[in-house]
Order: C-alpha cells, then structure tokens, then sequence
C-alpha cells in the first residue's frame, strides 16, 4: 500500500482508496454482488489484469470479498462488505460536487449501477411529494428494482415483485432521458427505451433527478 506517511484519516482514506480505478470498482459493487465478466463490461477502460490487481488489494483491506453463489448459480462473485458499503456517501458527495463543473459531460458513457446511483444521489424531495411506487429497470441482462418515495430510492438486484413503472433499454438512454432532456416519446421511436406501465409516472419520473447548476466557465 502506498502510503502518506500522515495521521489525517483523509490521508489514509486515500491509501485505502486512491488507487486509479478504486472507488468505480467498489461503485459497480454498491447494488450487490457481481462477477468479474460484469465489472469488465462496465468498465471498459479497465483491463482484465488492472481489475484482478485492484480487487486483490480491495479484498486484502477489508472492503471487499470474493466468494461463490450457492447452487444451482455456482459462480464467482464479487461483493462489498459492510464497511465497503459506507463508502457510499463518499462517491455521492463526490458525484454532487463534480457535476458542478462546467467540464462535466453527462452524455459520455454510463453503467447501469452508476446511472441508479445517481438518481439516489440527485432526488429531489419536493418535485418527488406524494410519489410511493415500485420501478423496474432492465439493462440487457442486469435486472434492478427501485421503491421510489420523496425521502428515498432504495435499489436492489432483481425483478420488482409489482411495478408500476419498468424502463427497458441502455443506461445511456435513460439518462439522456433523465439527465439530457430527451424526450421519452423520442428514444422510444429510435428503439432504445420501452416504457412499460404508467406514462405519467414515467413523465415525472424524469423530472425527478436534476443535476447541480454548474459552475461559471
């Protein structure tokens, strides 16, 4: 472990965490447990022997663990511990505090956990009043459920057991939806979004997560 030689707690955060790639790779674990070909695919920056170094130290610091699904899955999977999970609120202030700069581009590339993540990250509690509803997201073969009200987005793995709402597609579409102002209507006609169940709730549901005003240039 690189180290600072420094007492401050900021510090040695950055020695548990500051290694490139770190916090993305503990970001794609905050809704649960992965495989290793999972974690590639949305970080496709990262190379297979970056990504096996990284998740070695993780686990050595106590943030992480390897382990293997019970039958009839029998796969290798990557998971947060406990402590992992608290790094949370890290990567939120984080995300609200750059996407204030004027150099941040919403429209690049974006991963499934981290574009649900940022709609925990960006809820607005007054435009979210009077909202208590299931919502289903399906990203290719990853599946989440969200139960949505004005105080809360809590997400989890899986199908929603009854969703009033479920969006279907790329994380990249819902977030031009969400964050880009594209019209629903349009991203359906193209084929990159299926809306399945209450439009109107779909309608406000884009509306629910605004960014941060940026920073003058």
């Amino acid at each position: 472990m690189r180290r600072y030689d420094d007492a401050c707690g900021t510090a040695h955060a950055l020695e548990l965490l500051g290694d490139r790639w770190a916090l993305l790779i503990l970001r794609e674990l905050m809704l649960g447990a992965r495989r290793f070909s999972q974690l590639r695919a949305d970080l496709p920056g990262l190379s297979a022997n970056v990504l096996t170094q990284r998740l070695g130290e993780l686990e050595s610091r106590g943030l992480l663990l390897h382990r293997t699904l019970p039958p009839p899955a029998s796969v290798p999977v990557y998971e947060l511990t406990p402590w992992g999970y608290e790094t949370e609120p890290i990567t939120q202030a984080m995300g609200r505090w750059a996407a204030r700069s004027p150099h941040h581009d919403a429209s690049l590339r974006i991963s499934g956990v981290s574009l649900l993540l940022s709609f925990r990250t960006m809820l607005d509690r007054q435009r979210a009043k009077g909202i208590d509803a299931e919502v289903g997201f399906r990203f290719g073969d990853d599946v989440y459920r969200g139960h949505l009200t004005p105080s809360l987005f809590a997400i989890s793995q899986g199908a929603p057991d009854d969703a009033q709402l479920v969006f279907i597609g790329s994380p990249m579409a819902l977030g031009a939806a969400v964050h880009g102002g594209v019209p629903i209507s349009k991203l359906e006609k193209a084929g990159a979004l299926t809306v399945i169940g209450d439009r109107k709730l779909a309608q406000r549901f884009t509306t629910l997560f605004p960014l941060p005003e940026k920073l003058p240039t």
